[in-house]
């Protein structure tokens, strides 16, 4: 049998990532030697986006709170690296990877640049820092104002450096930087 029959196989003949059944492929998760181990079936939109990071859509990932827990370690690298690519802190925080399956996930880790995320007054924000908001904003689609003083904890950080995503109300919502400062 050939890598794309054992892997239509092994998957149920569903992409590995989001479960889609259309436009199947091989992705070889690199370094690789070509085998069925070292690669995973996707279907044409998640192989997409994971060729071209400026076509990621946050909501197709969605789909890697599942496939995050594969038994298998080719989909388990490849959802480590997408999982750090859209900033699911909360979902990596879950994620155990053994420690041969982890230093592969980092080995050809797509290092983006480092982009500095700065608050209205110019200080950097980091992951898990707490801002204040400095001003009423309403949250479009939640029904809600976000009152100016509010503490938002545990913040995290986006692809964006004018945005980041925290919790205001019990909801997770994206803010603009310029309206915040560290506190």
């Amino acid at each position: 049998m050939g890598v794309k029959e054992d892997l239509l196989k092994r998957s149920n003949g569903v992409c590995e990532l989001c479960t889609s059944d259309s436009s199947l492929s091989v992705y070889e998760v690199s370094p690789s030697n070509g085998s069925a181990d070292q690669s995973i079936l996707v279907c044409g939109t998640c192989v997409e986006q994971i060729k071209d990071v400026d076509k990621m859509d946050d909501n197709h990932w969605r789909c890697l709170n599942d496939s995050m827990w594969s038994s298998e370690p080719a989909v388990q690298v490849m959802a480590y690296r997408l999982l750090k690519r859209v900033g699911a802190q909360d979902l990596l925080d879950m994620l155990y990877l053994e420690d041969d399956v982890k230093t592969w996930a980092d080995s050809e880790l797509i290092q983006e640049e480092e982009v500095e995320v700065k608050d209205s007054n110019g200080v950097t924000l980091q992951g898990g820092d707490t801002v204040t908001i400095i001003k009423d904003l309403d949250v479009k689609g939640a029904g809600f104002t976000a009152k100016r003083g509010t503490a938002v904890r545990n913040i995290s950080l986006t692809n964006n450096p004018e945005q980041i995503e925290g919790r205001v109300n019990g909801t997770k919502i994206v803010l603009l930087t310029k309206f915040l400062k560290k506190s």
